[in-house]
């Protein structure tokens, strides 16, 4: 989950990582969302920060958080999640 504030926008500068490597895995293994902090309560405590926050999940549970839009931590991280 990209999560972002209204002020700055999801992080399009990922986007096209984010579908190169689901071209790669398959569709069936990997999804990706982006979530607006400020209308999500749940998300309330990444309100505030200047940096795109990348939330991974699996089960319903977060397993993984990367800041920053560090494109190879972000690859790698997917990867291990996977």
């Amino acid at each position: 989950v990209d999560a972002f504030q209204a002020w700055c926008g999801p992080c399009k500068t990922v986007v096209d990582l984010f579908q190169k490597i689901r071209n790669e895995v398959g569709s069936d293994l990997l999804h990706f969302a982006v979530a607006e902090v400020d209308c999500i309560d749940a998300l309330e405590k990444y309100r505030g920060k200047c940096e795109p926050v990348f939330l991974f999940y699996e089960g319903g549970e977060l397993v993984a958080v990367v800041r920053g839009a560090n494109a190879p931590l972000l690859q790698k991280t997917i990867l291990e999640q996977l």
